[in-house]
C-alpha cells in the first residue's frame, strides 16, 4: 500500500510478556516497507494527550527479553468517552497518521471499535494473560505467565511438605480460569478453583483434602483464580474443616512481569508482522487471531460477537481426573 507513509503503535491495558516483541516486529515490518512507526505512550491516554516517540530498529533492536512494554501502559476511563476518542483520532489525523496498531486485550478491542466511527483504521494484536480474547486460541503473555505461576507454585509446594500444611495460592484470572488450570495441574494441584466452573461450595475441595490426610499426604496445594472466592476465607475453612495448617500466598503481578518465554517472544513476532502485513494489504479494523496455530484475522466487530465463556472441556476434565 504505497500510499501509507506513517503509523502510530500503544499498548493498552494490562502489559503482558510479548508485548515488546510485538511492537520490535511492527517497527521491522514497517521499516521494510519504509514505512515511519510513532509510539504513543501510555495507551489510548497518550493517544488523547498525544504522548509520542518515534520508534527505529536502533530502539527495539534488543528487546525481545524484557518484560512489559517499553512504551507503556494505562486504563483510561476517558476514552469511553466520545469526545475524548474525537479528540485522539484529531490528534492522528493531524500528525498524519494512517493507522493505528494497538496491542492489548478485551477492552483495547472495545476502544479500537468504537473508535472506528472516527474513521480511524487500526488492527488489533490481542495481548493479555488472561487468554480471554475468544476470537484467537492464544494471546499474547499467557505462557509466561502460566510458567511463572507454576514456577512461583513449585517453591511455595517444597515449603508445605517441610511444614506439612495446605497451601491456598491465588493467580490471575478473574475471568478466565486458564492461568490457575495451567499452573495448577503442572504443580500437581489437589484442587483447581476456577470462574467458570466455580458454584460457591466447598465441601468437594475439603472432602479431596481429607481423603488425602487419611491416606498420609505430607502436604496439599489448592490453586484459585482471583475474585472466585477469598482465598483466606478458604485458607481458615480448611484448617477448621480438616485440622490442616493452612496458608495463603498471593501471587499478583509477578505473573505480568519477567521475561518472556520463547513462545511469547515468537508469538509476538509473528503477531506484529502480520498486523503490518494486514495494513500493506489494505485490510482495515481486523485483529489479529491464532486458529489452528496459523495467523488468521477477524473484523473488528465480528470479533468481538464471538463469545466464548468456556474452558477447554478436555483440558478441565483432565485437571479433575488427575487429582484423584
Amino acid at each position: 500500500m504505497g500510499t501509507m507513509k506513517r503509523i502510530a503503535v500503544l499498548t493498552s491495558g494490562g502489559d503482558a510478556p510479548g508485548m515488546n516483541s510485538a511492537i520490535r516486529a511492527v517497527v521491522y515490518g514497517a521499516n521494510k516497507a519504509e514505512i515511519e512507526v510513532i509510539g504513543i505512550l501510555r495507551g489510548y491516554e497518550g493517544l488523547i494527550d498525544w504522548e509520542t516517540r518515534a520508534v527505529t530498529i536502533d530502539d527495539v533492536r534488543n528487546i525481545n527479553n524484557r518484560g512489559g512494554t517499553i512504551l507503556y501502559s494505562s486504563r483510561s476511563e476517558r476514552f469511553l468517552k466520545k469526545e475524548w476518542r474525537e479528540k485522539a483520532a484529531e490528534n492522528l489525523r493531524k500528525n498524519q497518521i494512517d493507522a493505528l496498531v494497538a496491542i492489548g486485550g478485551d477492552g483495547t478491542m472495545r476502544g479500537a471499535i468504537d473508535f472506528q466511527q472516527e474513521g480511524i483504521n487500526t488492527i488489533c494484536i490481542p495481548g493479555t494473560i488472561d487468554r480471554d480474547v475468544s476470537c484467537s486460541e492464544y494471546t499474547l503473555g499467557f505462557d509466561t505467565a502460566a510458567n511463572t505461576a507454576t514456577d512461583a507454585i513449585d517453591r511455595i509446594r517444597d515449603s508445605s511438605v517441610s511444614h506439612e500444611r495446605c497451601s491456598v495460592v491465588e493467580v490471575m484470572g478473574r475471568k478466565r480460569g486458564y492461568i490457575a488450570l495451567w499452573a495448577g495441574m503442572a504443580a500437581s494441584a489437589d484442587a483447581i478453583v476456577l470462574p467458570e466452573k466455580w458454584d460457591g461450595n466447598f465441601d468437594h475441595i475439603i472432602e479431596t483434602l481429607k481423603q488425602r490426610h487419611a491416606a498420609g499426604h505430607d502436604s496439599y496445594l489448592v490453586v484459585v483464580a482471583e475474585g472466585v472466592t477469598d482465598a483466606p476465607e478458604l485458607a481458615e475453612l480448611i484448617r477448621k474443616k480438616t485440622g490442616i495448617e493452612s496458608r495463603v500466598s498471593v501471587l499478583g503481578y509477578i505473573q505480568r512481569g519477567g521475561s518472556p518465554t520463547a513462545k511469547d517472544r515468537m508469538y509476538g513476532s509473528l503477531m506484529g508482522a502480520y498486523a503490518v502485513e494486514l495494513l500493506n494489504q489494505g485490510k482495515k479494523n481486523q485483529v489479529v487471531a491464532i486458529k489452528n496455530d496459523l495467523l488468521v484475522s477477524y473484523d473488528l466487530n465480528e470479533a468481538l460477537q464471538i463469545a466464548n465463556n468456556e474452558l477447554d472441556s478436555f483440558q478441565y476434565e483432565l485437571s479433575l481426573s488427575l487429582a484423584e
